[in-house]
């Protein structure tokens, strides 16, 4: 597994033309981007954030897509229950 994460950081930094410590940088910062979505949707759908407080860290789409999802699997859980 660390030989194949070095192979695609190598890979990456020479496609475009930066350092690999860059590369590392760079898929540092996504990744936690991700996480911190993560954890303020997670929040705001456990009632601990609310929804004007989350759609202010993470913006109106993102907030959105997760009510929309839940109300999806909600559905789901009610269809299963009930067949």
């Amino acid at each position: 597994m660390a030989a194949e994460i070095s192979d695609r950081v190598r890979e990456i930094a020479e496609a475009r033309g930066l350092p690999e410590s860059k590369v590392f940088e760079q898929a540092l910062e996504r990744g936690l981007e991700d996480l911190w979505v993560d954890l303020i949707l997670a929040r705001y759908l456990d009632g601990e954030l609310d929804r004007e407080e989350a759609i202010e860290r993470v913006g109106r789409t993102k907030v959105e897509r997760a009510e929309r999802e839940r109300a999806v699997v909600e559905e789901d859980v009610d269809w299963g229950l009930n067949a």
